[in-house]
């Protein structure tokens, strides 16, 4: 294993700010092809220390056409979310990701790995990768814009059901190209 993953696994820098020890929830290595960025662990996610692992997850496995296994193999994919660690629940769903972890370790760790797309997941990551000044419902509408190196994407969580209802486009065409460039980067 890659000293700074190992190193990012063990980061404390924000432990004063999180409801519980940190827990990192990263995956990655030098031969990840595919990177996801999302925004923090939820608490399943802390809790089972495998990230992704909640309805969310299953909708982001079907989007992206792969199997369990398959996301879940590092060699496929590099998972680095904006928070590494649960920040927390807040009024309506969970507090935003720490700011911390992007600047601190993404770089570096991306750096290091054979990535060809990156699928930014969410207004978190879009505003922090793109710096532009767009809707995420325009960002998604305008994918093209963005390649060859990012996809993308609402947030897979429940919670965006009404967005993906009123936005049908996006799971009837855009989800159809997101697995043709997915398909031939991973391990069957």
């Amino acid at each position: 294993m890659n000293n700074d993953f190992q190193q990012a696994r063990n980061c404390r820098v924000c432990k004063a700010h999180l409801p519980f020890e940190p827990r990192p929830i990263i995956q990655g290595n030098n031969h990840s092809k595919i990177l996801i960025v999302g925004q923090a662990p939820g608490i399943k996610a802390h809790q089972t220390e495998k990230p992704w692992n909640d309805p969310s997850g299953e909708r982001l496995r079907a989007w992206l056409g792969l199997r369990d296994e398959q996301f879940y193999d590092a060699d496929n994919i590099a998972i680095l979310p904006m928070g590494f660690c649960y920040p927390g629940r807040a009024k309506s769903g969970d507090m935003p990701p720490r700011k911390e972890c992007a600047p601190l370790w993404h770089k570096k760790l991306i750096g290091q790995m054979s990535i060809k797309y990156i699928f930014l997941i969410g207004q978190y990551a879009q505003t922090y990768y793109l710096k532009d000044k767009l809707s995420l419902t325009k960002r998604v509408e305008n994918w093209q814009d963005y390649q060859p190196n990012y996809f993308v994407l609402p947030h897979p969580s429940p919670r965006n059901n009404i967005w993906l209802k009123k936005n049908p486009w996006f799971e009837e065409n855009v989800v159809p190209k997101i697995q043709s460039a997915v398909a031939p980067l991973v391990t069957p």
